[in-house]
């Protein structure tokens, strides 16, 4: 591909030097990685300044410089205003536009992104449909899954990524879209069909300057869906969720809402919830099934409704859907059941946000016969405000609390965790650092018929201390320390 003809989508740019002719033979933003005849992208980062290492990239070949600020090099430097909204849409060109050749589910909100996703694959596959999937835990096409490093990739990595799911006839696709994402520009250029909104509790204000900037740039999925008119697109939104009803009025796309307490397009209707599943009748616009199934909780609905409202946009039957619910068993890592032959109840789940461990304790105060107890923490770097709210709902909600480290990353963790306990006025907690001790300590005070949550890591298989990863997962943590218990009294 010509380079002009890769900067075709950026009206506005200045190169001192000619770029005619010259052919392009890919796009890196790591110098590292650079080839002859690539094209290097300067991003500033949280970490690195890309434009550092600008002169790396010319000695490894690059044909051609990308920045937001003139460098001496014997190349063109194309000079941009923004550089990551660049390296977006030049990667779809240079992928030549991939999220249009098929459908593309893209899922924001607090929380219940990635359960969502993993509902909507289970329904398309149900369908006849060869899907992809691009989220928290991994990214799968078709049957193939790669590890990632965000929930939402970089530009780049996410068109290469769409190119790859053309060339295997992908259908349909579902994706997490973090607000950092949005922020960032990292979904630039990208062609969503549909658009789900689940809801917006407190997190990440140590990024967002305060509740509103991260709604803001929530919406920004909403109002960059794409600029394809030849097919309809659709925002789900649920209508219970405060966010939910401004979004309802900032998108000009058709609006199919959900919800349980407030009237909705899609909605659980007769709803019953038990310690062995969830039955309701799903109510919508094109007619009625009758839902069983094996998921627990209130917050399992809404992701089922939002699941079914995204499905709907898309055509597919209700029967199937009701099929797919009937059979789905959860995701790793979200209210997952630890079973070991216990007489008590083992839950890991990744609730990291006052409002996500709320409904999961709650959930589990209505199924446990005895006592509830929670291991939790919270990350480092990460928002310090929600630090005492995760605390104070863990106390209120549960019979005893344990207070342990999470990712403290290059935070302290015992300011961590005096962070969390300051100013708290209940006595039913205590603080043990060390989060393997932390669970044993839970499974060893459990009785029959007792749960233990340990939140907030779910389906993460390591703990980052300092900026080093070391190997620990909760479900594996908690059973090794339920065989210990059960050990002991045989």
């Amino acid at each position: 591909m010509k380079l002009t003809q890769l900067l075709k989508t950026i009206k506005f740019y200045h190169s001192e030097k000619k770029i005619d002719d010259i052919d392009v033979t890919g796009i890196e933003m790591d110098s590292r990685q650079v080839d002859n005849g690539n094209v290097f992208v300067c991003i500033d980062g949280f970490t690195v300044d890309g434009h550092q290492f600008a002169k790396m990239a010319e000695q490894k070949g690059a044909c051609a410089i990308i920045a937001e600020r003139p460098l001496s090099l014997d190349i063109p430097v194309i000079i941009v205003n923004d550089t990551a909204k660049a390296l977006a849409q030049i990667s779809n060109t240079f992928y030549e536009n991939p999220s249009e050749k098929f459908q593309l589910i893209g899922i924001t909100g607090t929380n219940g992104k990635t359960t969502l996703t993993y509902m909507l694959d289970e329904i398309f596959q149900l369908d006849g449909q060869k899907t992809g999937l691009i989220g928290t835990i991994q990214m799968k096409i078709i049957n193939d899954t790669y590890s990632v490093k965000n929930t939402t990739p970089d530009s780049l990595f996410l068109q290469k990524s769409f190119h790859k799911m053309v060339n295997k006839d992908v259908d349909t696709v579902m994706m997490e879209v973090s607000s950092h994402a949005l922020d960032l520009g990292r979904v630039y250029g990208t062609d969503y069909d549909i658009a789900v909104f689940t809801n917006l509790t407190q997190d990440h204000l140590d990024y967002h300057k305060n509740m509103e900037d991260y709604f803001r740039a929530k919406s920004l999925l909403f109002a960059q869906m794409g600029n394809r008119y030849d097919q309809p697109k659709f925002a789900v939104i649920n209508i219970d969720d405060p966010y939910g009803k401004r979004l309802v009025r900032s998108t000009a796309y058709e609006v199919l809402t959900y919800g349980i307490e407030n009237q909705a397009n899609v909605m659980a209707k007769n709803l019953s919830l038990n310690p062995n599943g969830t039955v309701f009748d799903l109510s919508t616009p094109v007619g009625e099934v009758h839902i069983e199934s094996s998921l627990v909780g209130e917050f399992s609905v809404y992701n089922m409704l939002a699941a079914s409202s995204a499905a709907l946009c898309a055509n597919v039957p209700l029967k199937t859907i009701q099929s797919a619910f009937s059979e789905t068993k959860g995701v790793p890592g979200r209210f997952e059941n630890v079973n070991c032959g216990q007489e008590f109840g083992v839950i890991v789940d990744y609730a990291h946000t006052p409002d996500s461990l709320e409904n999961v304790l709650k959930t589990v105060q209505s199924l446990a016969k005895g006592k509830t107890y929670v291991v939790v923490g919270c990350g480092g770097d990460r928002d310090k405000g929600k630090r005492p709210k995760m605390a104070n709902v863990a106390i209120t909600h549960s019979d005893k609390a344990i207070f342990t480290s999470d990712n403290p990353r290059t935070e302290d963790p015992d300011q961590i965790l005096q962070d969390m306990v300051e100013g708290l006025e209940a006595t039913n907690f205590s603080v043990e650092r060390d989060r393997k001790q932390a669970i044993s300590q839970a499974i060893q005070q459990c009785q029959p018929g007792d749960v233990v949550v340990i939140a907030g890591k779910g389906h993460e298989t390591y703990q980052e201390i300092g900026k080093e990863r070391f190997d620990f997962d909760d479900c594996k943590v908690a059973s090794e320390m339920i065989e210990k218990k059960l050990k002991g009294r045989s």
